[in-house]
């Protein structure tokens, strides 16, 4: 085996590192940054939602870094996928999300260590970008959709064009559930004719 080559190790990327039950009705996908004051605000009712419709409703982060105005929110976008590679991913989310004026690469590894990330390496990640590819995949798919702006919420796939608060939200997921439940409530007395 060649010395120089390095030894890969896969990582989860982004979209798949989900907050809540997988098998939710309800699929939350939120574009944004760490260093974004709206999309910090955004992951507040976001943290809401998944407390009241547990069960219901899973999240997936996708990191559209604004590099242009948020010089360390790409660098930061990788310490959150390096955290979820040890399922901190949520843990970490939050707590970028709290220091958002703090992100430097020194305060990225104190926060892994703060939230149970164990990985000794894990500044050597960081400082060779090791996760950078993944925070790019997430940037070039938002591109792709169109999102020029963050934050941008998707709910079941949808573009959700409202500002994103609690009240905005839990009315069009009660929508959903509310329909879905319907549909169950079909297909049972379809059953019985």
């Amino acid at each position: 085996m060649n010395a120089a080559k390095k030894d890969i190790i896969p990582v989860i990327p982004s979209k798949e590192i989900i907050v809540g039950d997988p098998a939710a009705k309800i699929k939350l996908v939120m574009f944004g940054d760490y260093e974004s004051e709206e999309t910090g605000q955004a992951t507040e009712v976001i943290k809401q939602l998944l407390e009241e419709y547990t069960g219901k409703v899973n999240f997936v982060f996708r990191h559209f870094p604004l590099t242009k105005v948020h010089q360390k929110a790409h660098k930061a976008a990788e310490a959150a996928i390096g955290a979820g590679q040890e399922e901190k991913f949520w843990e970490m989310h939050q707590l970028l999300f709290a220091h958002r004026r703090n992100l430097g690469v020194i305060s990225l590894k104190s926060y892994a260590r703060e939230v149970g990330v164990k990985d000794k390496r894990f500044l050597d990640h960081l400082i060779n970008s090791d996760w950078g590819v993944h925070v790019q995949d997430d940037l070039k798919e938002g591109l792709e959709l169109g999102i020029k702006e963050i934050p941008v919420l998707f709910i079941n796939g949808e573009w959700f064009e409202k500002d994103i608060t609690l009240k905005n939200t839990k009315a069009i997921i009660d929508g959903l559930l509310k329909a879905d439940a319907s549909s169950v409530i079909k297909l049972k007395s379809k059953k019985r004719a």
